[in-house]
């Protein structure tokens, strides 16, 4: 009698949360597949390749995941269009790791009004950490906030009195940046810092960066996308500046940025990161990035290894796979995101060292510590300790 209550009290349960039944969950998200942001749609395919893997070894707890993802081009009317899609007519049980500021600023407000789990969204943008406003949202960048802190930290330990020159993104990234400058040096800010924004259909920033020059910087932070970033290097290297020089994460793949640029004019730059290089010899004999070698070769066979979208993804699906071990059997949306708000000291194979997750009722966000890199015309050095943004 214990046994067929129970049973049907696990039937109960399954039935009430859409996409989940004894074999299988149902889980959604959206990446720019094609579209102006379609490299970053590798962080979808890298993901994609490790929920294979995951149902290769028979799943999580006897279910299979079918993962559904669509297209949305990086276009938010798409965006919300496919969203609707995978809650409305697909029924996923969740969403997770859907890609792109744009599109989840257009669709964060809709998937928590219909009480979805939302997890591990990749978009560093501060507003989706509010865990009052949007409860049933994780984030899996690290905050633009968080790491923009880490780099006025760096700035004022390494050159206390020097001007610093910030040229930003005008949208929500670029403007976390300098808020959190604003936040870290307070009342120091408006003496210690000027500012440029550009807009991302300029089709040059080249005029920002003489302006900034002739301000007297003698430090530069670039808080933007790959391309600006790019351009921002080969100016400064072309006007003769030697300012200490910042890019931001999202700007330091050696493929999108450093080449474009020229890996010569590019030294001395520095980064904040949250991953391992496997191109870098530092991690050849590295257990996580054996693996990981082994993992791309046989899931990902003729992408190019040194693509770190692909190995994020990679991580992304990790953390899902954590979250699922985490929820057991029960499956329910409240436990969903309870779990996904419960992880402690999950270090992935592809970290950093002393990269850790950690999790909790008030803490949305996967990562909350970076490590600084700086280029030495090659590859990427890492150096210090890895950083978080608390304290002075």
């Amino acid at each position: 009698m214990i046994v067929a209550a129970l049973a049907a009290s696990i039937a109960g349960a399954h039935a009430q949360t859409p996409g989940v039944t004894e074999s299988e969950v149902k889980i959604g998200a959206t990446f720019p597949f094609s579209g102006p942001a379609s490299p970053l749609s590798n962080t979808g395919k890298g993901m994609i390749a490790y929920v294979n893997s995951i149902n290769e070894r028979g799943g999580i707890n006897g279910r299979k995941i079918n993962l559904i993802t669509y297209d949305d081009g990086y276009s938010p009317p798409k965006t919300v269009e496919q969203t609707r899609k995978l809650i409305e007519s697909d029924e996923v049980a969740f969403l997770f790791g859907p890609l792109g500021t744009p599109g989840i600023s257009a669709t964060v407000k809709y998937v928590n009004a219909k009480k979805v789990p939302h997890l591990f969204v990749v978009s560093g943008v501060s507003k989706f950490t509010n865990f009052t406003e949007f409860p049933m949202t994780t984030t899996g960048l690290p905050s633009y906030d968080t790491e923009g802190r880490i780099y006025a930290k760096y700035i004022t330990q390494t050159r206390p009195d020097v001007k610093i020159a910030i040229l930003y993104q005008n949208d929500d990234l670029g403007k976390d940046f300098v808020n959190a400058f604003k936040a870290y040096l307070k009342d120091d800010f408006d003496k210690k810092v000027v500012v440029s924004s550009y807009e991302v259909t300029e089709p040059t920033i080249d005029s920002h960066v003489v302006s900034l020059k002739s301000s007297g910087a003698e430090a530069f932070l670039v808080a933007g996308t790959p391309k600006f970033a790019a351009q921002a290097i080969k100016k400064v290297d072309e006007i003769g500046w030697k300012p200490l020089f910042l890019i931001n994460f999202v700007s330091s793949s050696v493929s999108s940025t450093i080449v474009p640029a020229g890996p010569e004019k590019a030294v001395g730059i520095v980064a904040a990161t949250i991953t391992k290089d496997p191109n870098d010899k530092k991690w050849a004999d590295d257990p996580g990035i054996k693996w990981y070698r082994d993992f791309f070769a046989k899931y990902l066979p003729g992408a190019d290894i040194g693509d770190n979208n692909y190995l994020f993804g990679t991580q992304q699906g990790q953390i899902l796979e954590q979250v699922l071990k985490q929820c057991g059997n029960d499956l329910s949306r409240e436990n969903i995101v309870k779990q996904s708000r419960s992880i402690r000291g999950l270090s992935l194979p592809t970290s950093v060292p002393g990269v850790v997750i950690n999790t909790g009722p008030e803490g949305s966000m996967a990562y909350t510590q970076l490590q600084l890199q700086r280029w030495n015309g090659t590859t990427w050095e890492q150096f210090g300790d890895v950083l978080s943004a608390d304290g002075k």
